[in-house]
């Protein structure tokens, strides 16, 4: 694997409010004068941590990190319980990346997304696709139902003691696990509230252009 660039520090960095009583952090590392390259992060709800400012080059790149809606140090938290998680859907998400576009006077960027911050890139892409300049992706999923569903109840076949005392951890047993906003609930339990929206996205989408179909080779 190569190295990453050294570590830096964002030269500015801010809370931007996006309505809904939801406040997102950004910052900005590298060359203001660079490529302007926006990093999103998996989970949902992981947020962006120190080394995603080391995958640019930067003096070439103004890098661009953000915690998503709920995540990391954006407020409120949607890891709290007592969080509601009706206005934070992938369109809720979408919306955020262009007013943080908006508000640091970015025409285009490259968007560079990992794991589910891969589904949230292609959708943006879909989205706005005259502000995408180059789409890079790493650990994709699709987030579709089915790779819900692997995640959540079929990689137990084969890691059966992690996934028990991640099931433990989630309620009662017999069950059975939904996904929320980053969260593992029970369904139909006191907070299993369908806030978790992500769209099926089937294809790979070119920025302006055709869906390109998924290589037979890696669909095995």
């Amino acid at each position: 694997m190569a190295e990453r660039y050294p570590e830096i520090e964002p030269y500015a960095h801010g809370m931007l409010g996006v309505g809904d009583g939801q406040s997102v952090y950004w910052e900005q590392c590298g060359n203001p004068a660079g490529k302007p390259a926006v990093v999103l992060h998996g989970g949902p709800g992981s947020g962006c941590i120190p080394s995603f400012r080391r995958i640019f080059n930067p003096e070439a790149y103004l890098i661009v990190l953000l915690d998503q809606r709920g995540a990391g140090r954006s407020v409120p938290y949607a890891g709290e319980p007592a969080t509601s998680l009706q206005a934070n859907t992938t369109q809720h998400l979408i919306a955020d990346l262009e007013l943080l576009r908006e508000h640091l006077g970015i025409g285009q960027w490259l968007v560079w997304g990992i794991s589910w911050g891969s589904t949230l890139g292609l959708a943006y892409a879909q989205t706005h696709p005259e502000r995408v300049s180059e789409i890079v992706l790493a650990s994709v999923t699709m987030t579709r139902p089915m790779d819900i569903d692997w995640l959540y109840h079929g990689v137990g076949r084969f890691f059966p003691e992690e996934w028990r005392r991640f099931r433990d951890g989630a309620g009662p047993a017999g069950a059975r696990l939904v996904p929320v906003g980053g969260r593992g609930r029970v369904a139909g339990g006191p907070r299993a509230e369908p806030a978790l929206r992500r769209p099926s996205l089937p294809h790979v989408l070119r920025p302006g252009g055709d869906p390109l179909l998924p290589s037979p080779r890696l669909a095995r």
